[in-house]
């Protein structure tokens, strides 16, 4: 821990242990459950199993269970904001619905995609994603998920996904400077 404190002293940094959480990442079942006793300043630091960094819940598997549950979540709320304005009397527009769905829904959907995507819980995600597009179609639940894209004028999820990824891709490599090789 003196390492750190130099370093703090070093850099001007003022962490908060208030803020701060401690976290086990281990294959190893028995060492992953395992509680660190870390002190900054005099005060223990929270342990906490499932950590949020950078809006990303991170699990000890790495397979993006409880962010991709989250998120669905946040989809699903959002779903019932959707069905209320395609239901409403004045009955918002597809192009509305469409332009609605893209700025709220899919930023949320895609926040950290490169990080989770290919996850076997990325289904959770996609399915409220479809139901949005259901909504803004308003079709009913038995067309086929391939007419859906084309009535909503949006690309299916997992496109979506490997075109942020591709991206980033891109984005790197012009960058060279970002790696530390």
């Amino acid at each position: 821990m003196v390492h750190m404190a130099s370093y703090c002293r070093l850099w001007r940094l003022k962490p908060s242990p208030m803020k701060i959480v401690t976290s086990v990442f281990h294959l190893l079942n028995t060492s992953a459950a395992r509680e660190l006793r870390v002190h900054m300043e005099g005060q223990q630091l929270r342990h906490e199993p499932n950590p949020v960094y950078l809006g990303v819940t991170l699990d000890r598997t790495l397979s993006n269970r409880q962010h991709l549950t989250k998120t669905a979540g946040k989809l699903q709320n959002r779903n019932n904001l959707l069905m209320k304005l395609a239901g409403s009397s004045r009955g918002a527009n597809a192009n509305t619905l469409r332009s609605s769905a893209l700025a709220l829904w899919y930023s949320v959907a895609e926040y950290c995609c490169p990080v989770w995507q290919g996850s076997t819980h990325d289904s959770l995600v996609d399915a409220q994603l479809h139901s949005s597009m259901h909504l803004i179609s308003g079709t009913i639940r038995s067309t086929p998920l391939p007419w859906l894209t084309v009535l909503t004028n949006i690309e299916p999820p997992a496109l979506r996904r490997r075109a942020a990824i591709d991206k980033l891709i891109t984005q790197a490599e012009c960058h060279h400077d970002w790696f530390f090789i």
